[in-house]
């Protein structure tokens, strides 16, 4: 019998915790700058009149629209992507790409390119594995319950 010290983790056993909080605060970065478009006209968007204006014009969807689509972008996209209230934020943002997908985007087909729902969908997808399982050990919410 030996008691020789374990062998060192390897190089991706010693980052794979950080994997799934990559992709995690990706997401939520990623769509931020959607959502301060609407809001705030930040990154070339218009801010949220025109945004209102374009939801009910060009969408057929109530103006109000534009203000919640822009609080979950930015709101709980920097939730989603600081892992706070991950789960909350994870099934706002999943719904509200689930009715992107079949509200403006279905009739286009699949491709992004010629306006299709693949991107939403995706997203929608990503965020729904973060509603189902939370935001993981690296996480503000994995932080807050270690400290409790």
């Amino acid at each position: 019998m030996s008691n020789a010290n374990p062998p060192p983790a390897s190089l991706t056993d010693r980052i794979d915790t950080y994997a799934d909080a990559m992709v995690r605060a990706a997401a939520g970065l990623i769509l931020m700058p959607h959502g301060a478009q609407k809001l705030f006209g930040w990154f070339g968007g218009s801010g949220l009149a025109a945004a209102e204006n374009s939801f009910q014009t060009k969408l057929g969807l109530p103006g109000w629209l534009a203000v919640a689509a822009g609080i979950v972008e930015f709101f709980g996209g920097l939730a989603l992507a600081l892992g706070l209230g991950t789960r909350v934020a994870a099934a706002l943002i999943a719904a509200q790409m689930f009715f992107i997908v079949f509200a403006v985007h279905w009739s286009a087909g699949f491709f992004a390119q010629k306006g299709g729902f693949e991107y939403p969908l995706l997203w929608g997808v990503v965020a729904l594995s973060y509603a189902i399982r939370g935001g993981g050990h690296c996480s503000l919410d994995a932080e807050l319950k270690r400290r409790a």
